[in-house]
């Protein structure tokens, strides 16, 4: 009698893939509207008090006053200067690039993110952006602008991405690599004469360090093929990034102000 082949496991077809469809964060990103704002209403004013006031008056520097980060001035006990440059800009092409990046980066960040820690986030990368370059730079050290905190952003966006790139898989790896590239190239821009390459590197290294202890760690949640997002991330987690931060530059700052 004939008998049928047996069969093989290797033979037996696939089972049909199913598709899942996994909901992303959809927060609106005011915070980045707000800051954006903000900044933009803080240059209107710059030109304004210039028109109005800043040539009747012996060519008084406006930006000085409203907060530039100027080392002597910082040495005399305005430590405000450590965030307030992220408001204040030289020029339209300025602010225009940095508020673009802001807008490109950080609206993608606020969702993942949620408001509170992007507001951590964005003020970190300012405060360790304008203290490296106090310490990197001469006593007659002044730089404005907001590329501190961007390049805060995009710190956080790596560290975001390569936390998460189980969860991404190819964008992941292609998101990492378009941010190294362009980390890079704006380092190599930042050698020449006028740009502060020292709040750049800063920023970049307080954004990451806020954000491999408090970005978000996403898991993938519910029954298929309606899937969700939940954060792994603890409260205590945010609060150690932040504290750890504040702490360690805060100590640069102190050493620069003390013992330098």
């Amino acid at each position: 009698m004939n008998q049928p082949p047996a069969s093989h496991p290797d033979l037996e077809p696939a089972p049909p893939t199913q598709t899942v469809r996994v909901r992303m964060p959809s927060l609106p990103p005011n915070v980045t509207y707000v800051i954006i704002g903000v900044t933009v209403a803080a240059y209107l004013l710059q030109l304004l008090t210039v028109a109005l006031w800043g040539y009747a008056i012996y060519q008084i520097d406006w930006l000085e006053i409203y907060g530039a980060r100027i080392n002597s001035a910082i040495r005399a006990g305005e430590l405000w200067r450590f965030i307030t440059p992220v408001f204040l800009h030289g020029s339209v092409a300025h602010i225009f690039f940095n508020m673009y990046a802001l807008l490109s980066i950080g609206s993608f960040l606020e969702r993942q993110f949620g408001h509170g820690r992007f507001v951590l986030l964005y003020f970190l990368g300012a405060f360790a952006g304008n203290v490296f370059s106090f310490l990197f730079t001469g006593e007659d050290g002044y730089s404005i602008g907001a590329s501190t905190a961007v390049f805060g952003l995009i710190g956080a966006q790596v560290v975001f991405f390569y936390q998460n790139r189980e969860l991404f898989g190819r964008q992941a790896r292609q998101a990492i690599g378009n941010m190294v590239f362009i980390i890079a190239i704006n380092l190599f821009i930042g050698l020449s004469p006028g740009i502060d390459n020292w709040g750049h590197v800063g920023g970049l290294l307080g954004g990451a360090m806020f954000a491999w202890f408090a970005s978000p760690r996403w898991m993938v949640v519910g029954t298929p093929p309606e899937m969700s997002l939940f954060d792994q991330r603890e409260a205590r987690e945010i609060f150690t990034g932040a504290g750890l931060a504040v702490l360690v530059f805060g100590l640069l700052a102190m050493w620069g102000l003390f013992l330098k």
